[in-house]
């Protein structure tokens, strides 16, 4: 990682993950051509889980280059550090311009970016539980009739795993007095 004063640490990456309403897994196709797609991903330990349908461009994918990455994003946010007067000013005084880049055309933001092998789960329980996991993180109010969805759609549903090999998380992050948190530093 490039900027090492904006990297954190594990548990903040897995905590992104379990915060995130998408992850966007990227791979190569057969053809060398890069390929990313949104999905509603969920994690149990260092597994992440997700389904699909039976066939499409993932799935022939996967089949033959199972080495992905997935791209998680949690909190983004523009501060606004300044008034408009304080801009003014800003504007007014050469030395201060810098000010204008890293601290008013700037967003925060956190992330975690994973790679992993995309394996297709065959076993019926680990199936199951897995969409339960996904069921109960995207539609927990609808759990009372998730028997009733599994015994209709489990043989029309691909799940797959991905083992987390790796993980890297980022964030950028102000404090109340417009400094940024670096370092890891959490307050």
């Amino acid at each position: 990682m490039r900027r090492k004063d904006r990297e954190m640490s594990i548990e903040f990456g897995l905590a992104v993950i379990d915060q995130a309403s998408y992850g966007v897994v990227s791979m190569i196709d057969a053809e060398g051509h890069p390929y990313g797609i949104p999905l509603s991903i969920v994690r149990d330990g260092p597994t992440l889980y997700f389904h699909s349908a039976k066939e499409g461009k993932k799935v022939e994918i996967f089949e033959k280059n199972p080495q992905v990455s997935v791209a998680f994003i949690g909190a983004v946010n523009v501060p606004e550090h300044y008034t408009d007067a304080e801009l003014d000013a800003i504007a007014l005084d050469e030395s201060r311009l810098a000010l204008l880049t890293s601290k008013v055309f700037t967003t925060e933001y956190e992330s975690a970016v994973v790679i992993g092998i995309v394996k297709l789960v065959e076993d019926a329980a680990t199936k199951i539980n897995a969409m339960r996991l996904i069921c109960g993180k995207f539609t927990p109010t609808k759990m009372p009739y998730f028997e009733m969805a599994i015994a209709s759609g489990l043989d029309h549903t691909n799940v797959y795993q991905i083992e987390i090999q790796e993980i890297r998380a980022k964030r950028k992050k102000y404090d109340q007095h417009g400094e940024e948190m670096k370092w890891g530093r959490m307050d």
